[in-house]
């Protein structure tokens, strides 16, 4: 028996290499899942369901495939935690609400049936928002408890925060991946809107519920990315453009064009936030392979949070006018954007819908001129848990359905974590991994969420003692 697997200090590439190597087995990753989850769930609370033993079997369903001479697939053995709002064969699917408690939908969604496809192990579901939207579950920031982890995916965010799984899935609708990444120290990664399906999942607001996951290393964004997305001739936009190679490695033959972005929202960061960013910046503009430029985005991007809100209010209000009948049981927060939403006619959605769609060929053509966009992730560290999040950018690629990544790279003066936001044209999703991946291999970002930055303040706060080992 092997009782050292550890999800910090191992990413998905190196357990496979284990594997091959004999020195771990399936069973060994599973029992390091479990006992992570022991160790840390009563500080964390990340957790729906888990089950171990379930978990354990599974392995050993994986231990005797590859005993038959299988090849490891992208994901094989690998436990990854699953958004509580996907429906799974085997956990019921509750959705942060009480309306929907214990309800057991019978089957995968199209995203857990990929996971699995790809030989990933489901060990149980993690907390979400009330309906995926605003108000907060049970889940605890690990770096500071009276702090909020972010809304909607928090419980996926703080599993691989924790060490309890190597990646979680998570749903963005407007900054749920991106944010909890930041306030948890974690990488995350929304990928182009469309590129993950959705079937099988709670529906909020067709043109804006992205699908995306969270990693401990940036190595393991690939194969996660590779594994749930959908391919072949079936998806033509995306399958061509994915196929693009000139379109997806413009920066083997020169420079990579880094547009560096202040957005309308850039006046809720506080100051040590944009010092951050400036010294991050100094540091990708000493290296000759990056080609920095000041971006100014097209006007009409100055109404995104307002024209995000008139569809996601009134999207709110459609598919959710059953559980508003029961208001007893709906949290405030969440009738008062319904009620918002039924103050938007038929009309006023409409003309929003197409706003949103010009916008996104706005900025599709906009991002032909650089390759990548570079922002805060959110507007620093995150705030106590009952106090309103900041204003910040990530709703604004969530619109306009571009690809983003948050990176774990910045420290504030508490020592609270927050992050880096790269941002990639529609569908140049393997062009911004592969920027990640160059940033990390010159040091310029790091390889996992569990090592000092550089250039990161000192600490002067410390997450949870369970996890202080991994800070």
């Amino acid at each position: 028996m092997h009782d050292t697997v550890d999800f910090r200090r191992s990413s998905i590439a190196q357990l496979h290499r284990e594997l091959r190597q004999y020195r771990i087995t399936p069973e060994d990753i599973a029992r390091g899942c479990a006992a992570a989850h022991a160790r840390t769930e009563a500080a964390c609370q990340a957790w729906v369901s888990f089950d171990g033993e379930r978990l354990l079997e599974a392995a050993r369903d994986t231990a005797r495939r590859l005993a038959g001479g299988e090849p490891l697939r992208l994901l094989e053995a690998i436990p990854v935690g699953v958004k509580d709002i996907f429906n799974t064969a085997d956990f019921p699917t509750q959705m942060g609400s009480p309306l929907w408690e214990g309800f057991r939908p019978g089957n995968d969604a199209r995203a857990v049936f990929h996971l699995k496809r790809a030989g990933g192990l489901v060990p149980g579901k993690t907390v979400t928002a009330e309906f995926a939207v605003h108000t907060l579950g049970k889940t605890l920031n690990p770096w500071a408890a009276d702090r909020t982890p972010g809304t909607s995916s928090s419980g996926s965010a703080v599993a691989v925060a924790a060490g309890v799984v190597p990646a979680a899935l998570g749903t963005q609708t407007a900054g749920s991946i991106v944010r909890p990444a930041s306030f948890c120290g974690v990488w995350g990664m929304k990928p182009s809107f469309g590129l993950i399906p959705r079937t099988g999942m709670l529906k909020t607001t067709d043109s804006l519920d992205t699908v995306g996951f969270f990693a401990g290393h940036a190595g393991d964004l690939r194969p996660l990315l590779d594994a749930l997305r959908v391919h072949g001739r079936d998806y033509p936009l995306s399958e061509r453009a994915l196929a693009d190679d000139a379109r997806q490695h413009p920066a083997r033959q020169r420079p990579w064009r880094v547009g560096v972005v202040r957005p309308y929202v850039w006046e809720h960061a506080p100051a040590y936030a944009r010092e951050a960013l400036a010294g991050c910046l100094e540091r990708l503009g000493r290296d000759s392979l990056y080609e920095l430029h000041e971006a100014v985005l097209p006007e009409a991007m100055h109404a995104c949070h307002a024209l995000h809100a008139t569809i996601y209010n009134r999207a709110l209000a459609y598919y959710f006018k059953e559980e508003y009948r029961k208001a007893e049981l709906v949290s405030p927060v969440m009738r008062e954007l319904i009620e918002a939403g039924n103050q938007v006619s038929p009309e006023q959605y409409v003309q929003a819908l197409e706003r949103q769609v010009a916008l996104a060929r706005a900025m599709d053509t906009f991002m032909q001129g650089c390759d990548l966009l570079v922002t805060l992730s959110t507007a620093g560290e995150a705030p106590p848990r009952h106090v309103p999040e900041r204003p910040d950018s990530a709703l604004m690629w969530t619109l306009t359905q571009l690809p983003a990544v948050s990176a774990p790279v910045f420290r504030s003066p508490r020592g609270l974590p927050f992050g880096l936001q790269l941002v990639a044209r529609r569908y140049n999703d393997p062009m911004l991994l592969d920027f990640v991946q160059e940033a990390v291999q010159r040091g310029l970002l790091p390889a996992t969420s569990f090592e000092e930055p550089a250039g990161a303040a000192s600490r002067a706060a410390q997450p949870v003692p369970e996890l202080a080992e991994a800070a």
